[in-house]
């Protein structure tokens, strides 16, 4: 059996303002019309003996992760939910430990949820060369075959072969991100590829070699996991527990000290999607060499990624340009200095700007709801119910709502009453009141909430009863 683990922490603050904190690049369909947590999972389909995937993820992010499997029709064996993130050598120790729960022992396939994979056949044939090395307790890894000097990738160097059709061959030894001139010199030299950040192993064998390299992550993760309880579609650890993990990848960890390490060299069509200039390298181009998505008008545009999500962008004379719009943010960078859009990001957070966290539009696990104007003691919002959901039974100490129904109908609890509102219809929440909107249609329910008070915050809520078993969100 293998069971494919699936690592969807992260934030992706590179491609901020599309990425946020709350609502990262591994959730968003920045490629095609899946998300890339769903690309990951639907590219292993046609392997043999697969098992549901483990998927491991940020608390937060936890109900948009259950929503976009369900999407997908697929169940998963667990969902881990990490309090804070602590890298990927305890969030694949983890993972061991969940898949040995049943005393069994199966192949862990290790996948970041952010990677973009074309070549699907030639991913399949590296995971079945994998496969007989993994069962023989080797810890393997994959590297993608370069076909640029990529000064934004690590590198491993090929040792000893040990398969010629396969490309298998012994690690000799882990690099850093080089300089142009070094990664140039990897290129050529035919002995390097890149470091996918992709593994396989028996379960067994990776906690062994955790046990052995890393017993200050191994222990506490023994523990934690001990300690962790199945909350709905989730498996939630404590946080007391949790936060004084090290923080440490598997590479540093195991991979570059272990010598049982195995690498598979393929050629991919991979990229990790890591900045805006990989989503023009990998974007569909115009005959000017431009990625356009949305409604953009362009004269006189060379080699640019502009994406508008909400407005007309215009451009005119820009060469080797990105320009991103969303409701509420635009970035402009040249593509080769879209790496720092990280330290316009650590800008936000030192200033305590929401738009590093969330977009305008908030998902939750109910629907989602969007600011549409907000000023000086009021505030609206569109909100979105899915069919068959209702929010949390609650109540606020210093705002008003109004809510009136665009489409669907809507049954409100006031108090002890309940009423029934279908289109064109409203109704008036008081300051005060216990109130809870539920959709009990086919179809999703919009409405326009018009909040009034001395204080809007999301945390002016009191919640008595929540299907969900959240407390602050």
């Amino acid at each position: 059996m293998i069971i494919p683990v699936i690592l969807a922490g992260g934030s992706g603050t590179r491609l901020w303002p599309l990425s946020r904190e709350l609502y990262p690049k591994q959730l968003i369909n920045i490629y095609n019309e899946h998300t890339m947590l769903q690309n990951t999972v639907l590219r292993l389909e046609g392997l043999e003996m697969l098992g549901s995937p483990i998927v491991v993820c940020n608390e937060e992010h936890r109900f948009m992760t259950a929503e976009q499997l369900r999407n997908i029709e697929i169940e998963p064996n667990a969902i881990i939910l990490e309090p804070v993130g602590r890298n990927t050598a305890p969030a694949i120790a983890l993972a061991a430990l969940k898949a040995m729960e049943n005393s069994d022992d199966p192949i862990l396939l290790v996948l970041p949820a952010d990677h973009v994979i074309e070549k699907i056949a030639a991913f399949h044939a590296a995971i079945k060369a994998g496969l007989k090395y993994a069962k023989k307790d080797n810890l393997i890894t994959f590297g993608i075959i370069p076909d640029s000097p990529e000064t934004g990738y690590g590198y491993i160097k090929i040792g000893e072969v040990l398969e010629t059709d396969t490309g298998a061959a012994t690690i000799e030894k882990f690099v850093e991100k080089p300089d142009l001139d070094t990664a140039r010199k990897y290129l050529e030299s035919g002995s390097y590829c890149w470091n996918s950040g992709m593994f396989m192993f028996r379960a067994s064998a990776i906690i062994k070699e955790l046990e052995a390299h890393a017993p200050d992550i191994m222990m506490p993760c023994k523990e934690v996991i001990s300690k962790g309880v199945q909350d709905l579609d989730f498996f939630r650890l404590s946080l007391d527990g949790f936060k004084n993990i090290e923080s440490e990848s598997i590479d540093y960890a195991v991979m570059e000290k272990t010598f049982k390490g195995i690498v598979i060299p393929f050629e991919a069509g991979w990229n990790d999607l890591g900045s805006f200039d990989a989503l023009w390298q990998t974007g569909k181009k115009d005959e000017n060499l431009n990625v356009i998505k949305g409604d953009v008008l362009t004269h006189d545009v060379k080699e640019s990624y502009i994406k508008s999500e909400s407005s007309l962008i215009a451009a005119v004379g820009i060469e080797k340009f990105v320009i991103v719009e969303t409701k509420d943010a635009i970035l402009v960078s040249p593509r080769d200095r879209v790496q720092d859009v990280k330290k316009i990001v650590k800008q936000l957070k030192d200033h305590n700007r929401e738009e590093s966290v969330i977009h305008r539009k908030v998902y939750r696990p109910w629907g989602s709801y969007e600011t549409i104007d907000i000023e000086t003691r009021f505030q609206v919002k569109r909100i979105t119910v899915k069919p068959g959901a209702k929010l949390s039974l609650q109540k606020h100490f210093h705002r008003a709502e109004h809510w009136t129904v665009v489409s669907g109908s809507a049954i409100v609890t006031k108090g002890e009453k309940q009423i029934l509102l279908k289109e064109d219809e409203s109704t008036y929440i008081s300051l005060g009141t216990a109130h809870r909107l539920e959709n009990p249609g086919k179809i999703p329910l919009e409405l326009i909430e018009v909040q009034s008070g001395s204080y809007l915050g999301e945390d002016d809520i009191v919640r008595f009863d929540d299907v969900y078993g959240r407390k602050e969100n």
